[in-house]
């Protein structure tokens, strides 16, 4: 593979288009498989059986893929630690986010083979791309405070998720073509056995456009020669790092104070990221299979357009109100959603409410990013701080997922998990009001 001869400068804008255009590379899977595709694939192929046997335990379908997730982050929250720490003894992060995009593009295409047959080996898939992704994000974020000032970093930020919005969008299009029109393609059979079978070559192009738009970061992103010896010593060197950030983050009150409240509220958030679509699916009356898929994939493409006009607003309005201020407004915002969320039940009411989902989601993922990297202080090892900004996000997200799973499996209903997340946007609004702003480096 070619290699850059010179390192470009912080804060060229090639350097920040290059890091942005990850976003474009990664997020069709967060859209495709998180979020549009794999939902309606998977319920499809559960259409007639809503349990799993586990161990003679039934565990209801839905529930079965939040506790995955649940398990998946808890391998990334124990692994990432001692990758982090390498990544920065040997002063090469971009070894193990390739090793990540890797590993979860590759898992991506072999989801076309995900059947309630081979359940275990296909959610077994699932879980390895599921790994890739979000532990590919840890590096990826990681490198922000190294290819952009503090004055950059919100635009930045919010530039690269508008990149990705926009790139998701490009291929759930295409997919979107290929599932409702399968036909057009070659794909033979009745229409919804051709439907599905789209629905699978979908997750093949998933898989290689991650794999293929990723190259552009790769090319560009720093990356030193490794050029030091890895001992038994410094693969608890990650976890020892973190124990001196977190010694650091101690005697840097608002730093300590931000991450309690992005755990609370991202509790809240990632969860209702990553079910949305199966909530949608299984608590909104839909006349009929045409309609629901239609209606979840428009539903779903509003969201991420939408994200876009947010993703932005939320940097223009950070510099009129301040980061803190503007994160306040929107957790409080998303309280206010998911009060109405408990009630919905018809298609035009999830149309409306997809919405503001995508405007409040679009502002919060990037501004939090940002904010996070004005309170660091002044270091080189980044990766080690931005693992603990992962791994407070990646709790939350096993406890989010497993409180979610518990609801559902315990009362047959997403619903309860709703007004769950309601009380935590509230919290997290009220901690954010007890960080002094003025800790932000701005400049």
């Amino acid at each position: 593979m070619l290699k850059l001869k010179t390192p470009l400068k912080k804060g060229s804008k090639l350097l920040i288009n290059a890091w942005s255009f990850y976003d474009w590379a990664n997020s069709v899977y967060s859209l495709v498989i998180t979020t549009a595709i794999f939902p309606l694939y998977y319920a499809s192929i559960f259409s007639n059986v809503n349990y799993i046997t586990v161990f003679e335990f039934e565990v209801k379908n839905t529930a079965m893929i939040s506790f995955i997730t649940a398990f998946a982050f808890i391998i990334i929250v124990l692994i990432i630690p001692i990758l982090s720490g390498i990544a920065d003894y040997i002063e090469n992060k971009k070894i193990f986010m390739k090793f990540f995009v890797y590993m979860g593009s590759i898992s991506c295409v072999l989801l076309y083979w995900f059947e309630i047959e081979n359940i275990f080996t296909s959610l077994f898939f699932y879980f390895l791309a599921l790994i890739g992704f979000w532990s590919s994000l840890v590096f990826y974020n990681s490198f922000l405070p190294d290819i952009a000032y503090p004055h950059q970093q919100d635009k930045t930020s919010a530039w690269g998720y508008s990149m990705g919005y926009i790139g998701s969008v490009i291929l759930l299009l295409i997919n979107l073509i290929m599932v409702t029109n399968p036909h057009w393609f070659g794909i033979e059979g009745s229409f919804e056995e051709a439907s599905i079978q789209a629905m699978k070559y979908s997750f093949i192009t998933v898989g290689l456009w991650w794999f293929l738009f990723s190259q552009i970061s790769f090319y560009y992103l720093p990356g030193k020669k490794i050029s030091k010896k890895i001992s038994k010593k410094i693969l608890f060197k990650g976890f020892n790092e973190l124990a001196i950030v977190w010694n650091e983050i101690k005697s840097n009150i608002d730093l300590k104070k931000f991450l309690f409240a992005f755990f609370v509220y991202s509790t809240a958030l990632q969860t209702v990221m990553l079910v949305a679509t199966y909530f949608g699916e299984a608590e909104i009356i839909w006349e009929n299979l045409s309609q629901k898929t239609m209606g979840l994939i428009i539903s779903i493409l509003l969201i991420q357009i939408v994200a876009v006009l947010g993703s932005l607003l939320a940097s223009k309005s950070s510099k009129i109100f301040g980061n803190l201020k503007t994160l306040i407004f929107i957790n409080i915002l998303w309280a206010i959603l998911c009060f109405v969320a408990f009630y919905i039940t018809t298609p035009s009411q999830f149309y409306i409410i997809a919405g503001f989902v995508g405007l409040v989601m679009g502002a919060l993922q990037p501004l939090s990013r940002s904010t996070f990297s004005k309170f660091l202080p002044k270091t080189k090892d980044t990766a080690s701080y931005f693992s603990f900004y992962g791994i407070a996000e990646k709790i939350a997200i096993i406890i989010g997922m497993i409180m979610f799973g518990l609801i559902d499996q315990i009362t047959g209903s997403m619903r309860g998990s709703v007004l769950l997340f309601l009380f935590l946007f509230l919290i997290g609004a009220y901690l954010l009001s007890k960080i002094n702003k003025a800790k932000l480096i701005e400049d």
